[in-house]
C-alpha cells in the first residue's frame, strides 16, 4: 500500500491527537461540558487550526463515536475469532469490555437529549453505518441466544441490545470504582445484575 504524502500524514497525525484529546474529554466531562478552547488547549494547537479540521463541537464528538464504533468492531471480530462455545458467552465478553473501556476512562460520555449533536450524528453516514454494523452483529448473538434458551424470549431483543448498550455509559461503574471497589469486582457485580438480574434463584 503507498505511504500518504508527507502533509497527509501531518494532518492524519494531527487529527488523531485532536480525537485522542476529544475523547478524554468527553470521558471525563462530558459533552455539555467540553468546550472547543479546552481540546486546543490540551492538543497544544490554536483555536483557529482546530476549525480547520472540524467544524464544531458535534464533528468532534461524531470523530470520537466513529473511533469508539471502529475499536467496538475490531473487539467483535476477536471475540468471534476466539470461537466462544455460545452466543451468550460472546455477549458476556463484549459487555465485559465495554465496562472495562469505560473504567479506563476511554468512554465518551454524550447525552441522550441534545438535538443538535443528534442531527450531527445523524447525517453522518460513517457513524450511522458503523453503529448499524455493531448493532446488526450483537442483535444476531442475542436472538441466536434466545433461539438456545440463554437469554429469555420475554423480552423483545432490541430492549436486550439497548439494555447491552447501556453499560457502556453505566453510572454505578463510576460510582462502586470510586467508592474503592477494584474494576475486576465492579465488573462481576455489573454482569450479574445484567445477566443475572437481582431474584433470588
Amino acid at each position: 500500500m503507498a505511504r500518504l504524502p508527507f502533509n497527509q500524514q501531518v494532518r492524519q497525525a494531527r487529527e488523531d491527537a485532536i480525537v485522542d484529546a476529544v475523547n478524554r474529554q468527553l470521558a471525563g466531562k462530558g459533552f455539555d461540558l467540553m468546550t472547543m478552547d479546552e481540546v486546543a488547549s490540551e492538543v497544544g494547537i490554536a483555536k483557529a487550526s482546530l476549525y480547520k479540521h472540524f467544524d464544531s463541537k458535534e464533528a468532534l464528538a461524531a470523530a470520537a463515536m466513529k473511533r469508539l464504533l471502529g475499536r467496538a468492531q475490531a473487539e467483535l471480530d476477536r471475540i468471534e475469532a476466539q470461537g466462544l462455545p455460545t452466543p451468550l458467552a460472546r455477549l458476556e465478553a463484549v459487555v465485559r469490555w465495554t465496562m472495562r473501556v469505560q473504567l479506563d476512562g476511554e468512554m465518551p460520555s454524550l447525552p441522550s437529549q441534545n438535538s443538535s449533536l443528534r442531527a450531527a450524528l445523524m447525517a453522518d453516514m460513517a457513524y450511522l453505518g458503523q453503529l448499524m454494523a455493531v448493532s446488526e452483529r450483537l442483535g444476531h448473538w442475542i436472538t441466536e441466544a434466545q433461539s438456545q434458551g440463554q437469554i429469555t424470549t420475554a423480552v423483545p431483543a432490541e430492549v436486550v441490545l439497548y439494555t447491552l448498550f447501556a453499560r457502556a455509559c453505566d453510572p454505578v461503574l463510576g460510582v462502586l470504582k470510586a467508592g474503592g471497589h477494584a474494576p475486576d469486582q465492579v465488573i462481576e457485580w455489573v454482569m450479574a445484575t445484567t445477566f443475572g438480574g437481582l431474584a433470588t434463584r
